[in-house]
């Protein structure tokens, strides 16, 4: 991973600028953002795991799962018709 430049080094783009008044800000957002959109996928990841366990385990609801509109729960064969 590349080290961090300290805000009074030169900037990395060669305007002789410092760091701090030429392309900190910049970097830094898109940090934030590359973090904010690594969050959302987890999260993503996360509330679609959740939604595949609900639904195969039948909503949390194991002795009659929710079946859906026009089928019924068939506790002989454990699915719904």
């Amino acid at each position: 991973m590349a080290q961090a430049l300290d805000r009074n080094a030169l900037c990395h783009c060669g305007s002789g600028k410092k760091y701090k008044s030429c392309h900190m800000k910049a970097d830094q957002s898109k940090s934030s953002s590359s973090n904010m959109k690594l969050i959302a996928l987890i999260a993503g990841l996360a509330l679609g795991a959740f939604l595949v366990f609900q639904a195969l385990t039948g909503s949390g609801n194991s002795a009659t799962p929710n079946c859906p509109a026009g089928q019924v729960w068939s506790d002989a064969h454990n699915h719904c018709h």
